[in-house]
């Protein structure tokens, strides 16, 4: 399996007077007193007014303009990162739809992006429904951003699946959960991990299973991978899909899987936003992309569900880890809940003998706690002062 780029960029900052002068007002704007934090998994960003000085220098106009200092955050690698500058991407991108946010300057250890005025869609509709309207945009930002030029795009990894070979892209991502995501991580959660019934070879059920038959082979298209609410900026004119740095050169069915489990649409919606999908994709000319739609489509869904039963279980068991006074019962609740749910979705496509309830779940992730990879090495970084 070729291995992801490493995650810092990989080209070196501006030099010069100019760009010292950017720089040192850029990280003046980043402390500024007035910003707005906004957290994710990947980045912290700091939302702050554009001053005169700054956008001259940028070359952009200041007035009524506000900025996004964008800053990476250690976390586990749970999801593939191919491009290792989000920056260079950006570049591509925003030249071929104009409402996504430009980055004005990458520094190395943090990048400058302009901001994209409006409310994130899981602000506006957390849950529930999104409506037609809504839906069919996802399906025309889909075959837009299919339509941007591949030799326009930067260099994929060595060895990086060839356009076409959809199923040589899913291997690829089997290999990549495997390798990079459940393996490394294994010895850490292994008693966790044991107790809720995620044995070692647990992907392997689904690598293996002799019910699937190869994929149809598709074109290739720049995808986002992670079109969900929170990534998703409605403005008055047109909504913008925001945070590219999980983006990759592969198989179409792949977005759209994604897009259908992360906004969790109930089972009619994921069927209507197939079907808006193929039509938008159509339209735009790119109807060989939609060959094999109707059989592959459930094996990337059931993909998504297994891949993500990792991530999920591992994000709740370091949360509990994170709380600055340690977790209550209510703390251990939800934890217990998010686990059990990623565990019923993932029980078919990784062929779980069992699922436990909600009780059990939230004794192994208690003993978990209590053993010496949660609580002790949680309290460990309190006593440094650091986040985990």
């Amino acid at each position: 399996m070729p291995s992801p780029p490493p995650r810092s960029p990989h080209e070196a900052p501006k030099r010069g007077r100019r760009e010292t002068w950017i720089r040192r007002l850029a990280d003046a704007h980043r402390d500024h007193p007035d910003r707005e934090v906004v957290a994710g998994h990947h980045n912290v960003n700091h939302v702050v007014p554009l001053g005169w000085s700054l956008a001259l220098l940028l070359r952009t106009m200041p007035f009524r303009a506000r900025v996004k200092c964008r800053m990476p955050r250690e976390t586990v690698e749970v999801v593939p990162r191919i491009w290792p500058s989000e920056a260079e991407l950006l570049t591509v991108v925003s030249r071929h739809l104009r409402e996504v946010p430009r980055c004005l300057r990458d520094f190395g250890d943090w990048s400058l992006h302009s901001y994209r005025a409006g409310r994130a869609l899981s602000d506006i509709q957390p849950e529930g429904p999104v409506g037609e309207a809504m839906m069919r945009s996802f399906a025309q930002f889909f075959a837009r951003a299919a339509a941007v030029p591949e030799r326009e795009l930067p260099p994929r990894p060595a060895g990086w699946p060839a356009p076409g070979r959809s199923q040589d892209f899913l291997d690829w991502l089997i290999a990549f959960t495997e390798e990079r995501v459940h393996r490394p991580h294994r010895p850490r959660f292994e008693q966790l991990f044991t107790a809720v019934g995620l044995r070692p070879d647990v992907l392997g059920a689904f690598r293996d299973d002799p019910r699937r038959p190869p994929l149809t082979p598709r074109p290739f298209c720049l995808l986002h991978t992670d079109v969900h609410r929170a990534n998703v900026v409605v403005g008055r004119r047109r909504m913008a899909v925001i945070d590219w740095e999980l983006a990759m050169y592969g198989d179409p069915l792949h977005d759209l899987a994604t897009h259908l489990v992360r906004m969790e649409y109930e089972k009619d919606e994921q069927t209507r936003m197939t079907e808006l999908w193929a039509e938008e994709m159509e339209r735009a000319g790119h109807r060989d992309m939609t060959a094999g739609l109707t059989a592959d489509l459930p094996v990337y869904l059931d993909f998504e569900y297994a891949q993500s039963v990792l991530p999920d279980i591992m994000r709740a068991a370091l949360g509990l880890t994170a709380l600055p006074t340690g977790p209550d019962d209510t703390d251990h609740a939800r934890a217990a809940a998010r686990v059990c749910r990623a565990l019923r979705r993932a029980a078919e496509p990784l062929r779980l003998a069992d699922v436990p309830d909600e009780r059990r779940v939230e004794r192994a992730l208690r003993e978990w706690h209590e053993g010496p990879h949660g609580r002790v090495v949680a309290e460990g970084a309190r006593a440094a002062g650091e986040g985990v």
